[in-house]
């Protein structure tokens, strides 16, 4: 159901603007299309889809459209993590190497879920361990990193965005930890996906989403990064996985699937009338975690295009907007608490907890991160904006 815009506190006429905008990149070519979710205090503003799930025979895009969210995966399997140390399955403090064994050997096996959940690690950035591995079998996927990942600095030391191994290595745990032995993925499932209520989200491309799962298509050359999968379906095949487990990247979801969950955090970790983490835990997910310190990875980036690097403003398991003027996608507006999840080059989600609006859109067509950065810090300042 959509609400009256005005009646919720916003402008038709900017949320207008914002539509306008989107469409006239669309036609412009810089990206296929999306589907958009806004709200303010819970009440659904805008729910629509713009340009194409298909753009060589025009098929439209639909509100119901299924995407691989990429690295906003990240924030389901933080969430899961988080309800683990709630549980007392471990701590913040415990190392990593307690409950994972084979992690140990160096300085890595000093790692905290502290440092995993704030992307403090000191582990190197890295999008696969081995060129060639398949990665939609978590079990596969951890006896690599135990074999070849290792600390390129102290825990602690530098914030460095962590595409793969922190969150692979949260999977594991919980995985270890479950008192039921189940698989990650159904205790996904059942903890979080179930409660939450959203029938069109699942670790792996579930077979009944896959006529509308919206293939992941890169604007750009991506090198050598490949997502393979056991079925051998292509490059990017593991996204096409029924049984993948990916806890980094690996979630299929409509918009307004990661729009209840960003609706939970808003909420301190309740939407009707199911709890899923204490108010204490969405409190402390919202600190700085890492000061002042620069993301090792953006950073980079930010150079490159000749911006100053931003810093890093990470909490617990979740970005944050922070107070500096810097590119970002968030925007230029929102409030410092602001915090979200990106997913590479074409998905993003944000809460305002000031202003109280939750933003969500996922895209078709990856950006590079540049050009991405630039896109969504756009279009977030006029959502924020509407705000009246």
């Amino acid at each position: 159901m959509i609400d009256n815009a005005e009646q919720a506190g916003m402008s038709t006429q900017r949320l207008n603007h914002l539509r306008a905008v989107m469409q006239a990149d669309i036609d412009g070519g810089k990206y296929f299309g999306a589907v958009i979710m806004i709200a303010r205090g819970g009440r659904v503003v805008t729910h629509e889809a713009l340009g194409y799930r298909d753009v060589q025979t025009k098929t439209p895009m639909q509100t119901d459209a299924v995407f691989s969210i990429f690295s906003v995966s990240k924030s389901f399997t933080g969430v899961l993590t988080l309800q683990a140390i709630e549980r007392g399955q471990f701590a913040l403090t415990t190392k990593v190497s307690e409950i994972i064994p084979e992690f140990s050997g160096g300085i890595r096996e000093n790692i905290t879920f502290y440092h995993l959940l704030t992307h403090t690690s000191g582990l190197p950035v890295m999008f696969q361990p081995d060129p060639n591995m398949y990665l939609d079998r978590l079990d596969e996927t951890i006896e690599v990193i135990c074999k070849k990942v290792h600390s390129e600095a102290m825990p602690g030391e530098v914030a460095t965005y962590a595409p793969m191994v922190a969150h692979a290595l949260m999977g594991e745990a919980i995985r270890r930890t479950d008192a039921k032995g189940r698989r990650f993925r159904d205790i996904m499932q059942q903890e979080l996906l179930d409660p939450l209520q959203m029938p069109s989200t699942a670790v792996g491309l579930r077979a009944d989403l896959r006529s509308r799962h919206i293939k992941p298509h890169w604007l750009f050359d991506k090198g050598a990064l490949r997502h393979l999968g056991h079925s051998n379906y292509g490059t990017d095949g593991a996204f096409e996985e029924e049984d993948a487990e990916m806890p980094w990247v690996g979630i299929a979801s409509t918009a307004s699937g990661v729009f209840r969950l960003a609706e939970m955090l808003r909420r301190g970790g309740e939407l009707d009338g199911v709890r899923i983490l204490s108010p204490v835990t969405v409190e402390q997910m919202l600190i700085n975690r890492t000061g002042m310190k620069i993301n090792q990875l953006y950073g980079k980036n930010a150079i490159a295009r000749n911006w100053e690097p931003a810093p890093a403003y990470l909490g617990l398991g979740v970005g944050l907007r922070g107070d500096t003027i810097c590119h970002h996608q968030f925007g230029t507006f929102t409030s410092p608490t602001t915090f979200g999840q990106h997913g590479q080059g074409s998905m993003l989600y944000w809460v305002d907890p000031v202003r109280d609006v939750t933003f969500v859109c996922l895209s078709h067509g990856v950006l590079p991160e540049g050009a991405n950065v630039e896109r969504f810090q756009k279009l977030s300042d006029i959502t924020i904006t509407a705000v009246i």
